[in-house]
């Protein structure tokens, strides 16, 4: 999915750097909280492992409704947990600056249009260029999310479980 120098220029151009914090993910079911999506989402092409999360609770439900919503029909779930993760990354790129954001081509139309092909472009390079995180904009909320790259994630990374809430279904 990297297709593009020029957008791995700009890339390079954000210098990664170390990131710490807490962040919250909503699963559907009994699915674990480090369950990589690897069929491609907003910030991460198919094939490339991405886990998303947000720095709010309410970022992480307001993602997890808009999945629900979009069904034809909405899925009975058995169960719905908001996880807190305790989260350490070595390189990290920040694109919540939208002048940031529209200089490798994603404005507030593509961050919340259907066809996420920009987005997962520029998911793509991130992980490319080795980044294990990336800080974007929510198309869901006024939140910001985290998407980790799992398969970049040096050894001394962390994601821990700090807890669980059940949600009502």
């Amino acid at each position: 999915m990297v297709d593009s120098p020029a957008l791995l220029d700009r890339g390079l151009a954000v210098e990664p750097r170390p990131w710490e914090g807490t962040v919250f993910r909503h699963m559907f079911g009994d699915y674990p909280p480090d369950r990589e999506n690897t069929r491609g989402a907003r910030w991460n092409p198919p094939d490339t492992p991405a886990i998303y999360t947000s720095l709010s609770r309410a970022g992480a439900l307001a993602e997890a409704e808009h999945q629900l919503a979009v069904q034809p029909m909405r899925p009975r779930v058995s169960r719905r947990t908001v996880y807190e993760l305790a989260v350490r990354l070595r390189g990290l790129l920040d694109l919540t600056n939208p002048e940031l954001l529209a200089s490798v081509g994603i404005t507030a139309a593509e961050l919340g249009a259907d066809d996420m092909t920009v987005c997962q472009r520029v998911g793509g390079a991130v992980a490319w260029l080795d980044a294990d995180g990336l800080l974007v904009p929510s198309a869901r909320s006024e939140a910001i999310n985290l998407v980790i790259f799992p398969s970049n994630l040096p050894p001394d990374s962390t994601l821990d479980v700090l807890g669980e809430e059940d949600v009502p279904v």
